[in-house]
């Protein structure tokens, strides 16, 4: 499908979405917007999108409907996608539930590098993920522009949650609700204002028009 114009409401400033491993993702969380599309092909490389000009002086979003991360993809695809992506000139998001892998590889700083965060508990719906508290754990120990997305929110401790965020050492956090509205665990409006004025403190919050539903 090649370059593909951003036209969801992940993140308004990135410009285009870039999609080369495709197919089931590993992680298999519940809320995954990708199952309304039903099943889906087993994960692969798909070498015709590193035909793609990824042009110049865009933002593009890299994997942005699959864990590239994920701990059973294979390094040698990983890298495929990153070399393909230093042959242009502009800024990439990379987004993964498995941030530690990020330390596997060559990311210059034109990479903004990030994670999810739901919550700082574990819920059945979050699949076969690394827990909240590894994924922060991981993000602490990279040194590039970095965020945590928490989006879908689900019910959290504030101050735990809070400590996990801080620890990661982020740049900025976006805040959203389960737009899928799948019947997740959610927090109530007092406890998204805590976290939200502890946030602003040190990191800057975006916060989803989404999450006026629950807020």
């Amino acid at each position: 499908m090649g370059l593909n114009i951003s036209k969801g409401n992940m993140y308004e400033f990135v410009t285009h979405t870039w999609n080369v491993i495709k197919g089931k993702c590993f992680h298999d969380c519940d809320y995954c917007y990708m199952k309304r599309w039903g099943d889906l092909k087993p994960i692969r490389l798909d070498k015709k999108e590193l035909k793609t000009d990824l042009g110049k002086g865009n933002f593009i979003f890299v994997g942005s409907s699959n864990d590239m991360f994920a701990e059973k993809v294979h390094d040698a695809w990983i890298e495929i996608v990153i070399e393909h992506c230093k042959k242009f000139d502009n800024k990439y998001l990379l987004q993964t539930k498995n941030p530690k892998r990020f330390l596997d590889f060559d990311l210059p700083d034109n990479f903004i590098l990030g994670t999810t965060i739901e919550t700082n508990r574990v819920y059945p719906e979050m699949g076969n993920t690394p827990t909240p508290h590894e994924r922060a754990s991981a993000l602490g120990d990279l040194f590039h522009e970095k965020f945590i997305t928490i989006e879908p929110i689900m019910d959290f401790d504030v101050f735990e949650l809070f400590g996990l965020i801080e620890y990661a050492g982020v740049d900025w956090v976006n805040i959203g609700a389960d737009s899928g509205k799948k019947g997740l665990t959610e927090p109530s409006e007092r406890k998204i204002k805590a976290l939200i004025s502890l946030l602003q403190k040190d990191s800057s919050v975006i916060i989803k028009k989404n999450l006026k539903r629950i807020n």
